[in-house]
Parts: C-alpha cells; sequence; structure tokens
C-alpha cells in the first residue's frame, strides 16, 4: 500500500528502521495507522516516506510528496491525498484550498519499504505552480540512452 506527501529533496534520506514520527510533531491524534503497515515502512531520519503520485488511468507521474505516519492513514481512510508539509510544518489535504483534489484510487508501498506509490484521480493541476505535473516546467538537458 501506498501514500502520498510533497515534500522537497532537502538532506540524505536515511532509513529509521520503521522508527515512527518524532515526538515533538503534532498529529492531532486523528487517526492511527494500521500497526502492521506501520511496521513494514522505513522511514527517514524525520519519520517521513516519499510518496511518488501517479494519475490511475494514464500512468503520467504527477508529483513527489512526503507523509508521516499520520498523513498515510488520513489517506489510507478518506480517499484524498494527505500530505506534511515540511515547509508549513502541518498537514494538507491536496485540493483543501485550490480545489485540485486527489482522489485516491490505490496506495503501494515499494519492494524496499522505503517509498510510496500513491495511484489517484487528479481534477485540475497536479503543481502549485498550476502545471498540470510538477515535472513540466524544467527539462534537462540529457544525452538520449539506448533502446
Amino acid at each position: 500500500m501506498t501514500v502520498s506527501h510533497q515534500r522537497s529533496q532537502e538532506g540524505a534520506q536515511q532509513e529509521s528502521g520503521g522508527a515512527g514520527p518524532p515526538a515533538a510533531r503534532d498529529t492531532g491524534g486523528v487517526t492511527a495507522l494500521d500497526p502492521d503497515i506501520a511496521a513494514r515502512l522505513k522511514r527517514t531520519s524525520d519519520g517521513l516516506v516519499p510518496a511518488v503520485v501517479q494519475q490511475h488511468d494514464t500512468g503520467e507521474v504527477l508529483m513527489l510528496g512526503w507523509m508521516d505516519d499520520e498523513a498515510l492513514a488520513r489517506t489510507l481512510t478518506t480517499g484524498r491525498a494527505t500530505y506534511w508539509s515540511r515547509s508549513r510544518q502541518e498537514y494538507w489535504v491536496k485540493g483543501e484550498t485550490s480545489g485540485h483534489v486527489q482522489w485516491v484510487k490505490e496506495v503501494r508501498l515499494d519492494c524496499d519499504k522505503d517509498t510510496l506509490l500513491v495511484k489517484v484521480d487528479q481534477e485540475g493541476a497536479a503543481c502549485h505552480t498550476g502545471d498540470a505535473t510538477c515535472f513540466d516546467a524544467d527539462l534537462l538537458p540529457a544525452v538520449p540512452g539506448r533502446g
């Protein structure tokens, strides 16, 4: 199972062997993640798991978000993608203010148990800039590989 939370690429991701989010984070106690799911997750040192968000029917990659246990639990139980914002230090439900809702169709956990894949039905733009995806604006020059 997988869920997504938007997060920049600050710092190195370090596995914490399944440790939960830092005690200082106020989750509001809204939802508890299933202990069996929580035990399988490998988190960064700050208790987060990257979530790759993909349009469920086309496979297009929309964004990268970050989730802690609470954000994942909310995503799995509400059908709405919920993330932890590192910059604002708060939870946010995608589309709550913009109207660009992500309806969760499926959540998967990768083979290393350290990344989530969240398949959604995206309404409107996925990126906060208004672009359809967070990967539309900045194409880097690369030599095409064989194949």
